[in-house]
């Protein structure tokens, strides 16, 4: 059992910055894949970001190419989203996911937070 607990988001303006950071529980972070996705009000959730188990390879949706990135520190157990240039489109719960290689699907996710991009 994996357990994520994120901090960060909060209320900042258009073309603001945030960052998210999302801590596991499991020493054998390193192992899995992480993600980010968000729920914007009245939507489906959706994918952001992924990132390999080894941070080498990360994949974003194309709205936020460019603007987002994603990391990870395995050292501290921890996966960040970087957000800069956000729009008010961008307001959502986010949240972060973690698979192993050998899974389908995202099976542990964090308790989402929110960030709100004001016009």
């Amino acid at each position: 059992q994996v357990h994520l607990v994120q901090s960060g988001g909060g209320l900042v303006q258009a073309g603001g910055s945030l960052r998210l950071s999302c801590a596991a529980s499991e020493r054998t972070f390193s192992r899995y894949y992480m993600a980010w996705f968000r729920r914007a009000p009245g939507k489906e959730r959706e994918f952001v970001a992924r990132i390999t188990s080894s941070g080498g390879t990360t994949g974003y949706t194309d709205s936020v190419k460019g603007r987002f990135t994603i990391s990870r520190d395995n050292a501290v157990n921890t996966v960040y989203l970087q957000m800069n240039s956000l729009k008010p489109e961008d307001t959502a719960v986010y949240f972060c996911a973690a698979r192993l290689p050998t899974d389908q699907d995202f099976r542990y996710w964090s308790q989402g937070t929110q960030v709100t991009v004001s016009s």
